[in-house]
């Protein structure tokens, strides 16, 4: 007998064979309510240990994350159908759950919770903590869920969690002993990533719509698209290359590049002023909200924030550090190779070359680097590194600097919208915060005269007061500052912490509040259900509901298909783009243009093969079949649907789409974009 077979055996033996009427009313109460099951002893365990029982709980709750993640990672990698899924005549006393079997997250969770007050110290709790545990693992098969391989794998991975989360507590305790600043970047900044990953793999948040759409980008490798260069695209062909196409794929160098600007951040600092600075840095860039939301959702501006981040490094290297005051060519060179790939992410990386010059041309001693090759030798590999954007470009009709035109209202003139200048002002307060936000202002004010300080101002001040100034004509979007606030940091770092002992008691509750309030608005953008919002009026709203769309049109695809696959197609990129994502199978899908802006749908092949086919038309909102539209098929039926969400006890909403079925396609005239 295999082992699989050998499974299944002792699979029935629990789940029927012992099958009876008390275990019937008690497994699926275990099952469900393993945190009450364990609330007894914890709280037995505050009562005899006192603060240190505060302390076990924090490393045991670490370990159920750590547990929790492994446990999905390797779901997906052994891809086992569960018993309730894949076997007839199951006792099933459970919902049977769309993830796969192999481990079972109740089992690790639960065995990673127990085994840390086992690690912990001796007690007797600790056989109670362990048989609690097992019952969780044994309630998983009776109830049908789980084979009992899964449990003993969760239990496996469980105790490595508890190992691992007991390991981290005492090397956490030796650095704070040691004062250790390095030391302790490097651990927070690995706690910080292994949180991110878990929140990415089990978040209840879909793809953003512009995440959707760079990973169809990545589908369609090439030099440049339509309004960004291809940095994005290529980051994300790598992450789905290794993960498949899963939200983790497209999200996880999110995570990496986050880590990456806290180390390099931490080294600027240091560089700058000392230890301490460096790690209060670091430390901004991962709690501030408009830094942290990059850590997990990757669109352009993770990358963008990793290279200027990185260009800072570079340049201070090149023009202010000791080691290189005859003006080496070294990290000038590497300099303009950050710039370029900066350029291929995000335009806006051009703010850096300016920035660089004006402190050159302000600061007496940078100044003497303009006369050296370096400075030259950076612009020159970043401008080569660029072309690529201009030869794609030139093949196509030059629709991004169209495009980027639009964006910056260039056509409007000069016009004042002082309202968009509230909004964008506003939009400040609340992506640093207000209490950060002024101190960051007036540390870099403070410091401008000094020359660590001025080279923080000019790279922070120009981008700042471009966009408050450009605002007054037209939108602004609150991210478009965003890199003007990195040396910020700095400053904030080598005013208020660098001699935060010394500093009066005023001084010491302002820094704190502001970093409290600039933790809590971002731990309020990851869990936004704690301020009680429903999904109506949650600003994480346009991140739910597209897998629940993606099912439905799956299903209905599924009942056209007998006639042909359809195609599937919208008016709306962002539409086009999460159903090519969640609709089973990952299908080509196409944007069709009847009065919109043009998007990079328009560039690849549409709908010109399609002539005969049947399809399926999504429209955001119940409406009409648009009349450009209602001739081009042999018929079409309307089917308005409603996707309902809910999670957060129950809180929800529904998002209102509009789907026709259409048949017998005759083809439509292309439209040539008006607006870019």
């Amino acid at each position: 007998m295999d082992l699989a077979a050998l499974d299944t055996a002792f699979f029935f033996f629990i789940n029927k064979g012992l099958q009876n009427s008390i275990f019937d009313t008690v497994m699926p109460f275990v099952t469900g309510n393993a945190k009450l099951l364990f609330l007894p002893l914890v709280v037995w365990t505050f009562m005899r240990e006192g603060k240190k029982a505060g302390l076990m709980l924090v490393v045991a709750l670490g370990s159920v994350a750590l547990a929790d993640a492994a446990g999905h990672l390797l779901k997906d990698l052994f891809a086992r159908q569960r018993p309730c899924s894949a076997l007839e005549h199951v006792h099933l006393l459970a919902g049977c759950g769309s993830s796969f079997s192999m481990p079972s997250n109740h089992a690790s969770n639960a065995f990673g919770f127990a085994m840390t007050y086992l690690f912990f110290r001796r007690s007797a709790l600790n056989p109670l903590f362990l048989i609690v545990a097992g019952l969780v693992g044994f309630s998983r098969v009776y109830v049908g869920v789980h084979y009992p391989f899964d449990v003993a794998a969760g239990t496996v991975v469980g105790s490595a969690a508890a190992c691992a989360s007991i390991a981290l507590y005492k090397k956490a305790s030796a650095i704070y002993r040691e004062r250790d600043y390095s030391q302790a970047l490097y651990l927070g900044i690995f706690v910080l990533g292994l949180f991110r990953l878990y929140y990415i793999l089990t978040t209840p948040f879909d793809l953003s719509p512009d995440e959707a759409h760079y990973w169809e980008w990545s589908r369609h490798p090439d030099i440049s698209y339509y309004s960004k260069g291809p940095v994005i695209a290529w980051m994300i062909w790598l992450g789905v290359a290794i993960f498949g196409n899963t939200v983790f794929g497209v999200r996880v160098f999110a995570v990496v590049l986050s880590a990456l600007s806290g180390l390099i951040m931490y080294r600027l600092g240091k560089g700058l002023y000392d230890e301490k600075t460096g790690l209060a840095s670091a430390l901004l860039v991962q709690i501030v909200p408009a830094y942290s939301v990059f850590g997990v959702l990757f669109t352009i501006d993770s990358p963008f924030i990793f290279c200027w981040i990185l260009s800072l490094l570079l340049f201070y290297k090149a023009a202010l550090a000791e080691d290189n005051r005859h003006g080496d060519i070294g990290y000038w060179a590497l300099l303009g190779i950050s710039m370029g790939i900066g350029l291929l992410t995000k335009y806006t990386m051009a703010f850096f070359h300016i920035s660089a010059l004006l402190f050159m041309l302000f600061n007496r001693g940078a100044r003497r680097h303009l006369s050296f090759k370096g400075p030259y030798v950076a612009a020159a590999l970043s401008l080569l590194l660029f072309t690529p954007v201009i030869v794609w470009n030139a093949a196509n009709d030059w629709v991004t600097f169209r495009h980027t035109a639009g964006q910056a209202h260039i056509a409007d003139g000069l016009t004042l919208s002082p309202m968009s200048l509230i909004e964008f002002a506003g939009s400040q307060f609340g992506i640093v915060t207000p209490l950060l936000l002024v101190m960051v202002i007036a540390a870099l004010l403070k410091l401008r005269k000094e020359r660590e300080g001025a080279f923080l101002f000019w790279f922070a001040a120009p981008i700042v007061v471009f966009f408050l100034l450009k605002s007054l004509q037209g939108k602004v979007q609150a991210n478009w500052a965003l890199t003007g606030y990195a040396s910020g940091f700095i400053a904030f770092s080598a005013c208020y912490m660098k001699d935060f002992g010394a500093a009066k008691k005023a001084t010491k509750i302002t820094v704190i509040a502001a970093m409290v309030l600039a933790l809590a608005v971002t731990a309020f953008a990851h869990f936004p259900f704690i301020a009680g919002l429903n999904l109506k009026s949650d600003p994480t709203g346009k991140l739910t509901g597209w897998k629940e769309l993606g099912r439905e049109v799956t299903r209905i695809s599924a009942e056209m298909s007998p006639q042909g696959t359809p195609f599937i197609f919208s008016d709306r990129y962002q539409v086009s783009s999460e159903l090519a994502f969640y609709v089973k199978g990952n299908p080509a899908t196409y944007c069709v243009n009847i009065g919109r802006r043009m998007n990079q749908y328009d560039l690849w092949p549409g709908l010109e093969n399609m002539t005969g086919r049947n399809a399926i038309f999504v429209m955001t909102g119940d409406e009409e079949m648009p009349p450009k539209l209602a001739t081009v098929f042999g018929k079409y039926e309307k089917n308005p649907l409603a996707v309902v969400v809910r999670r957060h006890g129950g809180r929800g909403k529904t998002m209102k789409f509009t789907v026709f079925k259409c048949y017998d396609f005759k083809g439509i005239k292309s439209v040539s974009a008006e607006t870019y």
